[in-house]
């Protein structure tokens, strides 16, 4: 039996002797409206009887009077009032195909007032009995500023499940009103969960209008989810039902071939991003760094995104010579493998952090530079061949050493575990079996060697079971992804395929798919951003970067497969909205009040186009960690990724949907937009000032005329699955 506090436990006996004041069947559920005094709730009973109430008002220390009840079959309105304040409560059903409820309430105050607490909105009710004897499983719920999301079954008495999604960017003017935050708002623990208002504590809720206190979606299921695979499908399938009818914010279009200029620029001339060892140039980690040694992973972390930018413009810029120079100095023969830290300056480590001793690997961090070197070689460059085919041994012989589950912390010299969880009862790196597999797979392609495709096997059963748990990084579970669908791809086996959408649930848990418009957030877009670890308090510029990546090319790599419809609407609406938010990582487009004076490590330049590592929404200083240098990758994998060049001509194609099928015959442009058809993205064609050609588009044959034209740009609305023809 539970302990429940007051609030819950009234609940089943207000219901019941409380009047209906509303009803309506839809979909064999039952939707029901009391009004119990204290609180205004939607009662639904799923076809099997098991019964669910939602909160859509609560009355604080007050009693509600329905003041007017309009329904017109489309929307139900309530309007009460109490000695406190005026409140309306809409309740709608968005989707005719599903059985999802909207419930959204407003509240506007007789005068000025705190709110020192606020119940949750979400009781489960039983036939008879007391609230505190059911039970029911939550499979996830929010975690610091993510999506206010909640998703559980109901297992006593065994009923269904439901996903229950509360827009937070409408509670933003509240929240700017009371200093309030929307961190952790919706979660709970059973039988009390949903969603709590943020309490006040400094500054009073205004009088001055009507604030939404609550937006409610919640998607109804008959299923209780009876395993991993299950609940992470199901997951992604909800989320995309809700993000379906979910308003959403303007798209901001930025000139990524400028912005790519002036990073190349910054990154070339500004002092503070480079040492000098021994006649080599080395990138700092952040700006202004000169304590801490050079590492092969911010090396290479540059290098890559500038080998892409060499080949899409057909020329070398001087930093991809210097970087590709003195990689090799981080081969250390001792061990046989490229080491973390520059050996030669490995007395140099302060020793302040785990990762910062001698010898200390933190395990994802052996695999990534050996990707990014095999990626090179796969580009043509032999220096990167040489050096990954002499360290990738150590490599296996680690996964072989720890049987493909690796801790958090190891010395390479004598592979003894300095830190074995991430936190106790956790486990370690639970998505490092997928970046190996992904490694591996690189080596395959690279080789056609069938033994890296069978390590890739290997590491990958590690994944099984491990459902939302898989996630430690979000860059390498989206590695992992990508390597559970290419061996899906060469396998056929589906059990692959499965464990690839449970590593993009897992990366959907750990998003923010609200627009925070309250403190230092109203500043910039952070709608559908991602978050790099699984209680990261801010999002970061290398890893958000590098999941825009991997899941780009994970859609161009699915189009040849049955893809979960789901992902062809979460995938593109996330690049989509990735490549709107990520010039705001340079400081240079944010009011240098909200970017800290002062960083963990280094210094903030608030002028140079160099991003910050973290970005936070709501009250706190962004910079705070320090200005990545390694994260001066961004715009190159934008522009490389996004805008295309057309042979012969002088003019670019943007989208922000991915493509794939680009050609030029003649005078004729032809390529297929990926996506879904419900969907828009935005397609452009960027002109030379001086361009004299003229051309018409098509969209599935049928011509289409720009939204907007000058002479320099024409600006489109393309819909996801879509083939596009230009005729010049």
């Amino acid at each position: 039996m539970h302990t429940i506090s007051p609030w819950a436990a009234t609940v089943q006996a207000d219901l019941e002797n409380s009047v209906l004041i509303w009803e309506k069947e839809f979909h064999n559920y039952f939707f029901q409206v009391y009004n119990t005094g204290d609180s205004l709730w939607i009662l639904v009973i799923w076809p099997n009887q098991v019964k669910m109430a939602f909160r859509a008002a609560f009355a604080m220390n007050s009693c509600f009077e329905v003041t007017n009840l309009f329904d017109d079959e489309e929307i139900l309105i309530i309007n009460l009032e109490t000695k406190l304040g005026t409140y309306s409560t809409a309740i709608s059903f968005p989707n005719s195909d599903k059985t999802l409820l909207h419930y959204k309430t407003t509240f506007k105050a007789n005068q000025p007032f705190m709110i020192p607490f606020w119940p949750r909105d979400i009781i489960p009710v039983t036939q008879s009995g007391n609230v505190a004897n059911t039970n029911g499983t939550i499979h996830t719920n929010q975690i610091g500023s993510r999506s206010g999301l909640l998703f559980a079954s109901m297992t006593k008495p065994k009923g269904g499940s439901f996903f229950y999604f509360q827009d937070l960017g409408s509670i933003s003017e509240y929240c700017e009103a009371t200093e309030t935050s929307l961190e952790n708002t919706v979660g709970g623990s059973w039988p009390e969960i949903g969603f709590q208002l943020p309490i006040t504590e400094e500054k009073p809720l205004p009088s001055d209008k009507a604030y939404v206190i609550s937006d409610a979606y919640v998607l109804f299921s008959e299923d209780t989810i009876e395993n991993e695979i299950q609940e992470t499908q199901e997951f992604i399938r909800n989320l995309a039902d809700v993000y379906c009818v979910l308003p959403h914010p303007e798209i901001i279009y930025h000139n990524w071939p400028e912005i790519t200029q002036n990073c190349l620029d910054e990154l070339y001339h500004n002092k503070g991003s480079w040492t000098q060892t021994k006649g080599n140039s080395f990138l700092n980690a952040y700006l202004c760094d000169y304590d801490t040694p050079a590492e092969v992973m911010v090396q290479l972390a540059v290098l890559m995104p500038l080998n892409e930018l060499t080949l899409w413009y057909g020329e070398t810029h001087p930093v991809y010579n210097d970087l590709l120079e003195g990689i090799d100095s981080f081969y250390d023969p001792k061990i046989k493998t490229i080491n973390r830290w520059l050996p030669e300056l490995i007395e140099e480590l302060d020793k302040s952090e785990e990762q910062k001793k001698e010898m200390v690997m933190d395990s994802w961090y052996l695999h990534h530079p050996l990707m990014n070197l095999t990626r090179l070689a796969l580009n043509g460059e032999k220096k990167a061949e040489d050096l990954v085919l002499k360290s990738v041994e150590f490599a296996i012989k680690v996964a072989h050493h720890f049987d493909y589950e690796w801790p958090v912390f190891y010395k390479m010299d004598t592979l003894e575990v300095v830190k074995k969880e991430t936190a106790p009862g956790e486990g370690g790196e639970k998505d490092v079996p997928g970046s190996y597999a992904h490694l591996m797979l690189l080596l395959y392609r690279l080789t056609k060697e069938k033994r890296y495709l069978n390590e890739a096997e290997k590491a990958v059963k590690k994944l099984i079971g491990c459902g939302f748990s898989i996630f430690y990084q979000a860059n390498n579970t989206a590695f992992s992804a990508g390597a559970l669908l290419e061996l899906y791809k060469i396998t056929n086996k589906k059990e692959y395929l499965d464990l690839s959408y449970a590593c993009l649930a897992c990366l959907f848990k750990n998003m923010q798919i609200w627009d925070c418009q309250y403190g230092f957030g109203k500043n910039y877009p952070n709608y559908f951003s991602v978050f790099p670890l699984n209680e990261a308090p801010y999002t970061a510029a290398y890893e958000e970067m590098e999941v825009y990546a991997a899941l780009s090319e994970y859609l161009i790599q699915a189009e040849s497969i049955d893809l979960e419809p789901a992902l062809k609407i979460l995938i593109p609406e996330f690049l989509k909205y990735a490549i709107s938010r990520f010039p705001y990582y340079y400081p240079t487009k944010l009011p240098p009040e909200m970017v800290s004076d002062e960083a963990k490590t280094g210094e903030i330049g608030k002028t140079f186009w160099i991003p910050l590592e973290d970005l936070y929404n709501g009250w706190e200083k962004s910079g705070q960690v320090g200005q990545e240098v390694y994260g001066a990758g961004v715009g190159f994998g934008v522009m490389t990724r996004q805008y295309h060049q057309v042979r012969n001509e002088d003019f670019l194609i943007f989208t922000d949907y991915p493509i794939v099928n680009f050609k030029k015959v003649k005078k004729t442009i032809t390529f297929k937009v990926l996506g879904n058809a419900d969907f828009e993205c935005n397609f452009k064609i960027l002109l030379n000032e001086k361009s004299k050609i003229d051309f018409e588009v098509f969209q599935n044959k049928k011509k289409i005329e720009p939204e907007s034209k000058s002479k320099t740009l024409a600006e489109y609305k393309i819909n996801g699955d879509s083939s596009v023809k230009i005729i010049l």
